[in-house]
C-alpha cells in the first residue's frame, strides 16, 4: 500500500528551503536526504524567495490595502445612509 500524503511543519520547508538556496548541495541530493520530492523541494525554494519580502515588510502593504478597503466600504455606507435621510427627510415634510 502506498504511504498517503505527508503533511510537513513550515519549519521542515523553510529549514529544506534556505538549504537549496545556499547550494551546497544539489536539489537530488537534498531529496534524497530528506525523502522529498525534488519538485516540492523547487516549490518551496521559490515561495521561500518570493516571500522574504513579507519578512522585512511588517506585511504595511497588505494592512494598506485592506485600510483602503474598509475606507471605501465605510464610504459606500456612509453615501447610502446619506440618501435614505434626504428620502426620509423629503417624505416627511416640512
Amino acid at each position: 500500500m502506498s504511504q498517503g500524503r505527508r503533511k510537513h511543519s513550515p519549519a521542515f520547508k523553510a529549514k529544506v528551503a534556505l538549504e537549496a538556496l545556499k547550494g551546497q548541495e544539489t536539489v537530488a541530493q537534498l531529496a534524497a536526504r530528506y525523502e522529498v520530492h525534488p519538485g516540492q523541494i523547487q516549490a518551496w525554494k521559490k515561495a521561500l524567495a518570493e516571500g522574504a519580502s513579507g519578512v522585512f515588510g511588517n506585511g504595511k502593504d497588505q494592512k494598506s490595502k485592506k485600510d483602503a478597503a474598509l475606507v471605501a466600504r465605510l464610504y459606500q455606507e456612509i453615501g447610502q445612509l446619506k440618501v435614505e435621510q434626504d428620502f426620509l427627510a423629503e417624505r416627511s415634510g416640512p
